[in-house]
């Protein structure tokens, strides 16, 4: 960064991505205002790319472009959705997570034209989804409805629901918000009905290693308590080795006691096979660790490697 506080911020070019930013922009007015923002928008090869993520590299497709928008110094900080963050491998050399911010609500919802709970959903209705995690879920839980796979950002994946293509769609309350469209939620879906991905909600700021600068900014905006669950969630997740066609989910809590519960559930795309892992402890990541072998003493690894 220049002496002059300019702060570049790297982001996908999406209207979520962009409103991210803009949650950024409006943290640092109140807490830096002596830093002015320049926003360098992306488009990546994910949001290029309309077929299934696994064929294109799993998520770091929403990703690489960013990183490397901070690698080469067009960009001093990255905002990403944690759960766009790849959980198999940590983040690319000369980079680091440097601060999450609080985090919105980690639930997912049912979104219905004429609101239409789902469990009310007649059978064989088309739900529009393409996340496993969620694909699996459903047929756990609502194995008369049918998952039919769909892409694109919140904004499209809306249009084409009014267009009639799908009877409902299956999104996160958190993004619907951020994007100001919360009046489309039908309702949100328990966590213990659907376990939510793995930093669902979270927005984590990303800089370079050695940008002091920017590593300081990030510190300002960080939220200590969202780190520490997000830390336990991502352990579990890299252990199990897992990506975007991996149905695992993993939501942590900070308890009264200060101790970190961790609620993981790995499941069968048929719904049929459900492995779940409830723990406490207070370093988040021994935590995740022992929640990641509970799932695998259980057979997670069959189940992810099917």
């Amino acid at each position: 960064m220049s002496a002059s506080r300019l702060l570049r911020i790297g982001t996908r070019s999406s209207p979520m991505a962009l409103a991210q930013v803009e949650r950024v922009r409006r943290m640092l007015a109140e807490r830096r205002p002596e830093i002015t923002v320049e926003v360098v928008p992306l488009t990546t090869s994910g949001d290029r790319w309309q077929g299934a993520l696994s064929e294109l590299g799993g998520k770091g497709a929403f990703t690489k472009e960013v990183d490397q928008a901070l690698l080469d110094g067009r960009a001093d900080l990255a905002v990403h959705c944690v759960k766009d963050v790849p959980g198999d491998r940590p983040a690319p050399a000369g980079t680091v997570f440097a601060a999450y911010l609080e985090r919105d609500d980690v639930r997912d919802c049912l979104v219905h034209p004429s609101g239409v709970p789902i469990g009310e959903l007649p059978p064989g209705s088309r739900i529009g989804t393409s996340a496993v995690r969620r694909i699996a879920q459903l047929a756990l839980h609502y194995p008369q409805l049918t998952a039919v796979p769909i892409r694109g950002n919140a904004n499209s994946r809306l249009a084409r629901l009014d267009a009639g293509e799908y009877d409902a769609l299956l999104l996160a309350v958190s993004g619907l918000h951020r994007i100001g469209q919360p009046h489309r939620i039908t309702h949100p879906i328990g966590t213990d009905t659907f376990v939510p991905a793995v930093g669902s909600g979270t927005l984590v700021l990303q800089c370079r290693q050695e940008d002091a600068a920017a590593l300081e900014i990030a510190a300002v905006l960080g939220d200590q308590r969202t780190a520490v669950e997000t830390e336990a969630e991502r352990t579990m997740l890299h252990i199990l080795q897992g990506s975007c066609h991996s149905p695992i989910g993993g939501y942590a809590r900070t308890e009264p006691d200060g101790r970190i519960s961790l609620r993981a559930r790995v499941i069968s795309l048929d719904g049929k096979t459900v492995l779940d892992a409830h723990e406490w402890a207070t370093d988040p990541v021994v935590l995740g660790t022992s929640v990641a072998a509970s799932l695998l003493r259980q057979g997670a690894r069959e189940i992810l490697t099917a």
